[in-house]
């Protein structure tokens, strides 16, 4: 069969983390940039580099690039000038165990935050550490005494757990660490700290020259991950779900200007970090809507993407069979649309990893030969697998090294399958076929409503639509670098996440963690104002009293599934 017969098959991957980062004072709030960067950005880039026949999509929200940059550099200038780092954990591997107080007892209660089963079992001597701490913490004199040695050897522990699996196969440095099990000196920690960095700091390089060399294409999400269709019209989210409840604000005032900011600064900070600009965009949480869309196109992108649920909102309904899901279209005049596959996806994201690698894999490949055989012949037929490429891992055995290998391995040599990326499908000329209307959605369930429609969620837009007034009247008076320190803390607060962990389906800890911190960004966006902070964001406007399935990071694209 030619390379043109085989079935094209685009495995999306999105990786995106919020600003944790404190526009004050520069300390990060929570660790979960860098510790991805160095866990799942890495090993994501050694599985597409060792598979030179592998074709894949690999979509960045630049706000995390950006991240991921000051980290980058942070580890740099305290390896080489001594300078302070901004992420308390990274001080604890760097400097030792902090005194006794809130300090030392919140990295104690941050090198509990893993994966029970694969990443604090896997490793015995952790797994005791971890054992003691909790025994500590439960006690009524708390961490007090667990000594230094105590705290500086979990420390340790914590980052190799977390560490890339390609990065610990390869380095031996790292498996006579592992070996030692614990007496870690300034030495150790040190040489963890520049491996650190020495990952943090390849990772734009790594996915460049992947780039370059056509191996993958990196698409973008708008800078701070916006909900693009919400920011245009809170009427969007009625679309699919009628009856949803709106904020009490009539609206985001001058959305369209906003959306435009976050789609062009995407495309800055891509030459930035890249090189070139993408020709794709993966609109955060695969928000779509028709004058999204519209500006999505008018920015300079080729194609978009977002879930099947809004595919079949689109057409009316679900068509019969799956043809309908397993192939490009256009609306108008606009880009190019590719539409995930739940199914497939949601089988990596939530079934996979309780499988062995080897049953998981055929699984996957015996549904594209399905779709293949049933698609045979039919012009423009492509299939999309679109997940987040972070949380997913750390639910597998070794980071998901051996069920990606395994995958990657199959696909590249597949006589009917080939691993493809959207730009390309889209230079050989794929054929699309029309769609007259998209219906406003998401990625999950087709419907807004992880990020409006729920009380608390309501409450947290009607906080920013106060904020972005007041940025309204105070920003056209502020110098050049003050408005331009505000227009990004304006754009970090309106950011997707902090609605998505807004609702008490989700964890009392997440909920806490990120209310706090979108708060604390909408304080400081109103101090660069020079404007008061209102008193009401001194109070938490939600709590989640849930347990969702993998901690709330990852949901089904279909309900109920």
């Amino acid at each position: 069969m030619s390379r043109a017969d085989r079935l094209p098959v685009v495995f999306l991957w999105h990786m995106h983390q919020p600003c944790y980062r404190d526009p004050e004072d520069g300390r990060y709030h929570q660790p979960w940039t860098y510790l991805h960067g160095i866990k799942d950005y890495t090993d994501m880039a050694a599985h597409l580099e060792a598979h030179e026949g592998m074709r894949a999509v690999v979509n960045f929200a630049p706000v995390l690039l950006d991240q991921l940059a000051e980290y980058a550099e942070a580890v740099a200038a305290h390896l080489h000038e001594g300078a302070p780092l901004p992420d308390p954990l990274l001080a604890a591997l760097a400097e030792g165990a902090p005194p006794a107080g809130e300090a030392r007892e919140a990295v104690v209660r941050a090198c509990l935050r893993a994966n029970e089963h694969r990443m604090i079992a896997r490793f015995p001597a952790y797994a005791r550490m971890v054992r003691i701490a909790r025994e500590a913490l439960a006690a009524r004199a708390g961490v007090a005494w667990l000594g230094d040695a105590f705290v500086e050897d979990l420390v340790v522990w914590y980052h190799l757990a977390w560490m890339g699996e390609a990065v610990r196969r390869a380095d031996p440095r790292l498996r006579d660490l592992m070996a030692r099990e614990g007496g870690f000196g300034a030495a150790e920690r040190r040489l963890l700290l520049e491996r650190v960095g020495e990952q943090l700091a390849g990772i734009p390089g790594r996915y460049r020259r992947l780039w370059e060399a056509g191996r993958v294409e990196l698409a973008a999400s708008p800078w701070g991950h916006p909900m693009l269709p919400l920011l245009l019209d809170f009427a969007a989210a009625r679309e699919a779900w009628p009856e949803a409840a709106l904020p009490a604000s009539k609206g985001y005032p001058g959305g369209e200007a906003r959306v435009r900011w976050h789609l062009a600064e995407a495309r800055r900070a891509f030459a930035r970090h890249f090189g070139r600009e993408p020709a794709g965009c993966w609109p955060s949480e695969g928000g779509v809507s028709e004058a999204a869309l519209r500006l999505v196109g008018e920015a300079g992108f080729r194609w978009a993407a977002s879930g099947e649920g809004v595919l079949r909102n689109s057409l009316g309904g679900a068509p019969e069979g799956r043809d309908w899901v397993h192939r490009g279209y256009r609306h108008g005049t606009g880009p190019a649309l590719f539409f995930r596959d739940d199914g497939l996806s949601d089988l990596i994201g939530f079934q996979y990893a309780a499988r062995e690698p080897a049953e998981a894999v055929a699984d996957l490949v015996g549904h594209l030969e399905n779709i293949d055989a049933a698609t045979a012949g039919r012009p423009g037929r492509v299939v999309a697998v679109i997940l987040d490429g972070e949380n997913a891992w750390e639910h597998y055995a070794e980071n998901g090294f051996p069920f990606l290998d395994r995958l990657y391995g199959a696909l590249e040599d597949h006589p009917r399958l080939r691993p493809a990326t959207f730009e390309g499908l889209l230079e050989e000329g794929l054929p699309l076929a029309p769609l007259g209307r998209v219906v406003a959605g998401s990625w999950v369930y087709g419907t807004f409503s992880t990020w409006m429609g729920d009380p608390d969620k309501n409450r947290a837009w009607d906080a920013l639509v106060a904020a972005k007034q007041a940025f309204d009247e105070a920003a056209p008076a502020l110098g050049g670098a003050a408005r331009e320190d505000a227009v990004r803390r304006l754009a970090v607060c309106e950011g997707s996440d902090w609605f998505w962990w807004y609702g008490d389906y989700n964890p009392p800890e997440a909920v806490r963690d990120f209310d706090a911190l979108y708060r604390h960004h909408l304080a400081a966006l109103y101090r660069a104002l020079g404007r008061e902070v209102p008193q009401g964001l001194a109070a938490p406007l939600g709590e989640g009293h849930g347990a969702p399935a993998g901690g709330g990071t990852m949901r089904p694209g279909r309900e109920g599934a």
